[in-house]
């Protein structure tokens, strides 16, 4: 780890002052420490805004707002979330572990960057690490790659669980500029496709601060369920995640969710299966339906294509578990 200097801001402002090309924020350093050690990421300063930003989680106007520094086990213990937004625990409980979630900030889940092995082996290739240097992924393959919004520049996954529940939600990312502004980004467009600029993981403007996440009230909490599938039980990142949330009149679907994790470079949303499901019963059947459509135009690489089978099973499994809670 290459020395640096250690800033200290009790402020959103003063924080958004001190930021530049050279520093980097630091919340509860999950991530960023370990990027540090193997010399992935390599700052001149670090800011600590942990004294800075919101610890708190608040429900008014019909919607749920969760402070940048609230901490993951915070969320997913949190009465509110248990009552109105079951889903944000469910996926949260299904991450890391209880010290790593006592310790990781909300804004800092959003923010962590990929465990492709690649990324993290300072010896090979990697545009994500290294802007146009290469992607050893694509060319040597790797079952844990994406089947899905991947390009030649880099087949990488987007790690969290808790960003597979916001997207499916259809959360809001809450941001202050260096002029006090605040920007409010859909989280479906805060993480990046790959595209040209695969070492740029989301929208975030420049010297922003992600200050709090909003998540709309919705009627998904009685029907809901997080899937993660792994290759051990704990600790483990996905191989596939699936969130499904239904509002049911009687059998009868009102509106689907379905989002997953451990397919792309971000948290991904099957917007046609969703369609399909709309108006439909919730039977076995129509489930089964709505996978194979969200499969249907993915392209695996040479070592995932078992994710294809994997992915169906996992939707209908979890919209089965949301209609027998």
């Amino acid at each position: 780890m290459r020395p640096f200097n250690f800033e200290k801001v009790k402020t959103v402002a003063e924080a958004t002052s001190k930021k530049s090309v050279n520093s980097q924020f630091i919340a509860g350093g999950t991530n960023l420490v370990d990027l540090m050690k193997k010399n992935i990421s390599q700052p001149d300063v670090l800011i600590d805004i942990t004294s800075a930003m919101s610890k708190e989680i608040r429900f008014e106007k019909r919607q749920l707002n969760i402070g940048a520094m609230v901490s993951n086990t915070k969320v997913a213990t949190d009465q509110q979330v248990l009552d109105k937004f079951p889903l944000l625990s469910k996926a949260i409980l299904a991450g890391a572990s209880p010290q790593i979630r006592n310790m990781a900030s909300s804004a800092g889940n959003l923010l962590q960057r990929t465990r492709c092995p690649y990324f993290y082996d300072v010896t090979t290739p990697c545009n994500k690490r290294k802007p146009e240097s290469g992607c050893s992924a694509a060319e040597h393959g790797t079952r844990m790659s994406a089947v899905a919004g991947y390009n030649d520049k880099c087949v990488a996954v987007h790690p969290s669980d808790f960003c597979v529940a916001l997207s499916a939600l259809d959360a809001k990312v809450i941001a202050v500029n260096a002029e006090d502004k605040e920007v409010k980004i859909p989280f479906q467009d805060f993480h990046k496709l790959p595209g040209n600029t695969p070492w740029l993981d989301n929208n975030l403007p420049e010297n922003t601060v992600i200050t709090n996440i909003e998540v709309p009230e919705n009627n998904f909490t009685k029907n809901y369920a997080y899937l993660k599938v792994r290759d051990r039980a704990s600790y483990a990142f996905a191989l596939v995640s699936v969130a499904a949330g239904l509002d049911l009149s009687g059998n009868k679907i009102k509106e689907a969710r379905l989002a997953s994790g451990g397919v792309a470079h971000k948290p991904w949303r099957w917007y046609d299966a969703e369609k399909f499901l709309k108006g439909k019963e919730a039977t076995e059947d129509n489930f089964i339906k709505a996978a194979k459509l969200a499969t249907r135009d993915l392209k695996p690489l040479k070592e995932n294509a078992f994710k294809i089978p994997m992915l169906e099973g996992a939707i209908v499994e979890v919209l089965n578990q949301s209609i027998h809670r």
